[in-house]
């Protein structure tokens, strides 16, 4: 399961960030056909924004929405 840093996405945006599918109108496919879970229930809203923690699967792939690595300025 791999996590991956998205502070505010919805979840066709996340589909088609991550490389699950090729274009937007594939991820609006798969999804309203139920191919989608989020937290292990079938999700048929592709604008669903995803929280930190959730878990997106399609088929056997599973990754975690996380926060974005933090920021560290080195100053003198």
């Amino acid at each position: 399961m791999n996590r991956v840093a998205h502070p505010e996405i919805r979840l066709d945006q996340f589909l088609k960030v991550e490389g699950l599918v090729g274009t937007g109108g594939q991820a609006k496919m798969l999804i309203q056909a139920g191919d989608v879970l989020v937290n292990g229930q079938v999700e048929t809203r592709r604008r669903r924004k995803l929280e930190l923690g959730d878990v997106v699967q399609l088929g056997v792939v599973r990754v975690v929405v996380a926060s974005p690595p933090e920021r560290v300025e080195n100053r003198p």
